[in-house]
């Protein structure tokens, strides 16, 4: 393409050199004229329009294809670039959604551990207190009958020996041995003025003073 160019110009040249000699003889011959840049001249005119049309075919044929080229390349890189972006945009919101996502899911799941360690804690203590109050339940019938059993063999041991010292008082005082009937009728009425009742449960506070008296 420079070397078309440079010949278009030559061209050019010698058309501007040819018409200016032309006129300057014109002028010298015909006792002076116009300048040849007022005063039209047609060959100029001509070799100008055929050296434009070169230039321009030169530039439409080899430099206006490769600037729409260019041109082209740069769109498509631009467009691409653009592309590129959106796309790591969409991206980077999608892993921004899915992060929340996740974030609130990890949230949710140690708000539901905590809930489930809270009434656990709460199940257990229940139960601790329930086995307490079972516990102390359960002691406090196993004692209570362990002491009805005390209390109730220690009563059978008083009315024995109750009934053996009446017995003996009974004989040292008639200075004899008494009957079947008359030993168990003693032993019954001794038993009947004897108070029991001090040794029951929840009685204890209860003297015998009457029986001893």
């Amino acid at each position: 393409m420079p070397g078309f160019a440079t010949s278009a110009l030559v061209v050019l040249a010698q058309a501007s050199g040819g018409s200016s000699s032309g006129g300057s003889s014109s002028s010298s011959g015909g006792g002076g004229g116009g300048n040849f840049l007022v005063t039209p001249n047609v060959g100029l005119m001509i070799w100008t329009l055929i050296a434009f049309a070169i230039t321009l075919f030169i530039l439409r044929r080899l430099a206006f294809p490769r600037i729409a080229d260019a041109l082209d390349r740069r769109r498509r890189a631009i467009e691409e670039s653009i592309d590129a972006a959106e796309r790591t945009r969409a991206e980077a919101d999608q892993i921004l959604s899915e992060y929340r996502e996740r974030l609130r899911e990890a949230r949710e799941q140690s708000e539901d551990i905590v809930n489930r360690a809270r009434r656990a804690a709460d199940r257990l203590e229940d139960e601790a207190k329930s086995d307490a109050a079972k516990t102390r339940e359960e002691l406090m019938e196993r004692t209570r009958r362990e002491i009805e059993s005390e209390t109730r063999r220690a009563i059978d041991q008083i009315r024995r020996e109750v009934a053996d010292l009446t017995v003996l008082a009974t004989e040292k005082v008639a200075r004899k041995t008494l009957t079947g009937d008359d030993h168990k009728r003693l032993i019954e009425e001794t038993l009947d003025e004897f108070d029991f009742s001090a040794l029951a449960p929840g009685e204890g506070g209860r003297t015998n003073g009457g029986s001893a008296g």
